[in-house]
């Protein structure tokens, strides 16, 4: 993927989520939520502050992190679904 964010936005992959309810119900694909997990793809070089500095970014290329479900716009590059997003929208970089 050829893509390189600009200032303070993120390309994120979203991760599948399970197609099973804990029941072991099995969800159709209509029915079953957006993922809110993503693994971050791509970042841009950092915030620009109003003082004219940049401020790099805190999440990093590879992080897992956590997101708004209808966080970002979603795009097609090379027939693959990405989301570009700001990082104001993530709520939280998963810790391993």
């Amino acid at each position: 993927m050829n893509l390189r964010p600009l200032h303070d936005r993120l390309i994120v992959e979203r991760l599948e989520q399970e197609e099973k309810t804990a029941s072991g119900i099995v969800l159709p694909g209509a029915a079953a939520e957006k993922p809110d997990q993503g693994r971050v793809l791509a970042v841009g070089t950092g915030k620009q502050l109003d003082d004219g500095k940049v401020r790099p970014l805190d999440v990093k290329v590879g992080d897992l992190i956590l997101f708004g479900k209808y966080s970002g716009q979603a795009v097609k590059v090379d027939g693959k679904e990405v989301l570009v997003m700001r990082e104001e929208d993530v709520f939280a970089i998963v810790q391993k």
